[in-house]
């Protein structure tokens, strides 16, 4: 299969615009794992942060200006991005700003929705004169994308603004931004999360969603901002408010995730997940554990770029029977050592210690983790800094489970290390 050459395309638009980023959701369905970080700020795939991927697409399309609104628990993810972000250089007009919710001598609220985080922030990207245009993002999803040619669609259509969408089931569809288009992907209905969402025409049971990513021009942006600034019944939010009343007054374009979407040699879907629960970021991360997974993470073409902490390669120690340090279809980071123990389709971050005589089956590992002897862990997402004791099981006994740990529907176990200093 020939690679997808979507990032190949003019860079002119790239280089006139801005990325936007909103990064301040709370991720609650992700439960312990946002505890004390936000969902971009999540780990994801051994080494990389969820928010890296919105940030390299917008890189590698080209964009060399960045503005990230962050509010919720922000600490982790504004060091993660101090730390791996750090090389945009304002003398070769790059910039890369971190945007935290704050108050004012006359405006004493925090970002009250999605609108309201790009609206307070106004002054910041107005001040880029060579800046025509706003690509809005979500940095809480797991994709690929040239953002490039979505900007080339939008100026193409004269479109007020164009809104990037992928086909979902109709069940799937309750909990999106529904459109309905004509025959040239002209938006002309948009419903925020309906109860019986409408269906792509021809279709009987598929529908474009929203991925929460919008192109507007600069200018048009700001007067629709203050606008909707001034609307007392607003809740400031773009699904809600600011793209419903563009879509009955102006002119909104869908832009379809397959016409951009990077595919490296391999991938045979157009990728893109929420990862918004347990078992959905269980199963994207042991995805990448298979022969051929979905994503693709060695295309050098498109890569994505994070914070790569200095660790040293990973270390498989003890030959014995009974103890034999092994890692099977798995993907195992800088800086573990496998210490005469079985890692089986798992997914270690850096730093993982795995002692003597224990077991890994279907484990996600965030860092710094330590695993003592003789412990048989299946079905589980451990997170970061957590020491598990000597001797613990988890995955062979379900109401054991569900009374220690949070264990989901489908049988996945988060561990934390509060949990764990419960345990009798």
């Amino acid at each position: 299969m020939a690679k997808n050459k979507a990032f190949s395309s003019n860079r002119r638009l790239a280089e006139k615009s801005m990325a936007f980023v909103l990064a301040g959701g709370r991720g609650s369905r992700l439960k312990d794992l946002t505890e004390i970080r936000t969902k971009p700020a999540v780990f994801f795939g051994g080494k990389f942060r969820i928010i890296d991927f919105a940030l390299s697409n917008a890189m590698n399309s080209g964009i060399k200006r960045i503005g990230v609104a962050t509010q919720y628990k922000q600490h982790s993810l504004i060091r993660h991005m101090q730390r791996g972000w750090n090389f945009y250089r304002a003398e070769r007009n790059e910039s890369f700003d971190i945007m935290p919710a704050s108050q004012t001598m006359s405006d004493s609220r925090w970002y009250e929705g999605t609108a309201d985080a790009v609206y307070q922030n106004i002054h910041i990207f107005d001040s880029y004169s060579n800046v025509e245009y706003l690509v809005i993002l979500a940095g809480d999803h797991i994709y690929k994308m040239d953002y490039e040619m979505m900007l080339e669609e939008h100026v193409n259509a004269g479109a007020d603004v164009t809104i990037g969408c992928l086909e979902v089931s109709k069940e799937d569809a309750k909990g999106f931004g529904v459109m309905h288009v004509d025959k040239n992907d002209v938006i002309t209905d948009f419903l925020e999360k309906p109860d019986n969402p409408p269906t792509i025409p021809g279709s009987k049971d598929k529908c474009l969603a929203s991925m929460g990513i919008y192109v507007f021009s600069k200018q048009f942006l700001i007067e629709q901002l203050k606008r909707d600034a001034a609307d007392p019944e607003s809740e400031r939010d773009f699904g809600k408010n600011l793209i419903p009343y563009i879509v009955n007054n102006g002119k909104a374009q869908a832009h379809r995730f397959t016409k951009s979407c990077v595919r490296s040699e391999g991938e045979e879907e157009s990728y893109w997940r929420d990862v918004g629960t347990i078992d959905a970021y269980m199963e994207a991360n042991l995805d990448l554990t298979t022969f051929e997974p979905a994503l693709n993470l060695y295309d050098k073409d498109w890569p994505i770029w994070t914070y790569s902490e200095l660790a040293p390669s990973a270390k498989f120690i003890h030959d014995e029977v009974g103890r034999r340090g092994a890692a099977v279809n798995s993907c195992v980071s800088a800086g573990c050592i496998i210490s005469g123990s079985r890692v089986d389709q798992s997914l270690l971050f850096t730093n993982v210690y795995v002692h003597s005589y224990s077991s890994l089956k279907r484990a996600i590992v965030l860092p710094d983790v330590d695993i003592g002897e003789v412990v048989q862990l299946t079905n589980v997402v451990i997170d970061r800094g957590v020491k598990i004791p000597k001797g613990l099981a988890v995955g062979n006994d379900p109401e054991l489970d569900a009374k220690r740990f949070y264990r989901t529907e489908n049988g996945v176990c988060l561990i934390t290390q509060a949990m764990i200093d419960k345990l009798d």
